[in-house]
């Protein structure tokens, strides 16, 4: 994903008072000295030959990978404007998130958002976006004539498209070499699949990041993603739809349909009912209520997400183990049979690769005294004892191969 870091932001100037080059300096929380912006290209016409400065009045959350941030940033402009249209809630963030959860519609009206694209040759597609900021911008100096405007624009998409192009190559890069669908797979064959997943993802992440998700966004999507064919016509997209059509209908139906009940025998062992009703792995439940037990200590002692990033990894990984968990094991909680062995030993190996991060983050955090003794070595035995458990199901999986 885009590498966006407007929380982190303190003040900033933007310069592009000299035709064809964008510099400026960016105040990040945690750095003393500013982040350096050299880029080649124009702003949006109404900040083309102006200095901006804004400053962000809210409270800072440094990023959490925000040391990888290059002290210089060169490259080229993506799209630079202070008019970017944005929805913004009339209410508090947490308020507008309880509505919606809620199924309610929380007050919100269209405002300007400042808009800072660029492409880095150190850290790929940078971004900082902000609705709140306070911003001052000088008279222009020169203007951009409609000839310069279409430039700056293609040029824009040209660096969008060389930023895809990059993402693209991870895909074709993990399709190198993967086995027939037709022949009999192993983990490895597997692990080489989902890492093409994961890089088809962020593609498609990177692309709703910058489009939004409106129906001409979707198009560009869908064009990106290679779902439609260049030479694609009406009657053959509309076809497409009706099948699609057909699909939900198929997926409505057995959405209708009464789940698979587990195994009784197995209970306990492949499934557990939660007090919500909800079927789920043994291992998966406990990671997943020892990862939300966790983060509530780390909170009420002081310390939420955000606040370090040795901290930040240790809860995020512990949640993301969880989640993978989810993906490998509750199809088979749920009675609805095994999946491929070898598959499930793969996507174990992505949950124990995670849970290695958890670790690491709180091994990391627990000499600086942000957590209370107590709870580190709690912890520390939790995600001993479920790493114990991954590979023991890892173990039994391969065994089935």
């Amino acid at each position: 994903m885009a590498f966006r870091i407007h929380d982190s932001v303190v003040r900033g100037e933007i310069d592009n008072r000299v035709k064809g080059i964008v510099r400026g300096k960016i105040w990040v929380e945690g750095r003393a000295e500013p982040v350096g912006l050299e880029l080649k290209g124009n702003a949006w016409p109404d900040l083309a030959g102006c200095l901006l400065t804004f400053v962000n009045p809210q409270k800072r959350i440094a990023h959490a990978h925000l040391d990888s941030l290059n002290p210089v940033q060169r490259g080229s402009i993506g799209d630079l404007t202070a008019s970017r249209k944005v929805r913004v809630f009339d209410v508090a963030l947490q308020e507008a998130l309880d509505m919606i959860h809620r199924k309610e519609k929380p007050p919100e009206h269209m405002a300007n958002s400042l808009y800072l694209e660029w492409f880095s040759e150190a850290n790929g597609r940078v971004v900082i976006e902000s609705a709140d900021y306070e911003l001052t911008m000088s008279a222009p100096e020169w203007r951009l004539t409609p000839e310069e405007e279409a430039g700056r624009a293609k040029q824009a998409a040209a660096g969008m498209e060389d930023f895809m192009g990059r993402l693209t190559e991870a895909i074709q890069q993990q399709q190198r070499g993967q086995k027939d669908p037709d022949e009999e797979w192993n983990e490895h064959d597997y692990e080489k699949f989902l890492k093409e997943s994961d890089a088809r993802t962020d593609k498609y992440m990177e692309l709703l990041d910058k489009y939004g998700d409106s129906d001409e966004a979707e198009a560009k999507i869908a064009k990106e993603m290679g779902w439609v064919r260049e030479d694609q016509t009406e009657e053959e997209l509309e076809e497409e739809r009706m099948s699609i059509e057909e699909i939900n209908a198929i997926c409505e139906a057995a959405a209708n349909e009464p789940p698979p009940e587990p195994d009784p025998h197995r209970e306990g062992i492949d499934w557990i009912r939660t007090k919500d009703g909800d079927l789920c792995h043994p291992l998966q439940h406990r990671c997943f209520e020892s990862a939300i037990k966790f983060l509530k200590q780390a909170e009420d002692s002081g310390h939420g997400k955000l606040q370090d990033k040795d901290l930040d990894q240790f809860l995020f990984e512990f949640e993301t183990t969880g989640a993978k968990l989810a993906g490998a094991l509750n199809g088979l909680a749920r009675g609805e049979g095994f999946a491929d062995a070898a598959f499930t030993v793969a996507y174990l190996k992505r949950a124990l690769d995670h849970l290695h991060k958890a670790q690491a983050g709180l091994e990391a955090v627990a000499p600086k005294k942000l957590l209370p003794e107590k709870m580190v070595a709690e912890a520390r035995k939790e995600l001993f004892e479920i790493r114990e458990g991954i590979l023991r199901l890892m173990d039994e999986f391969r065994r089935r191969e």
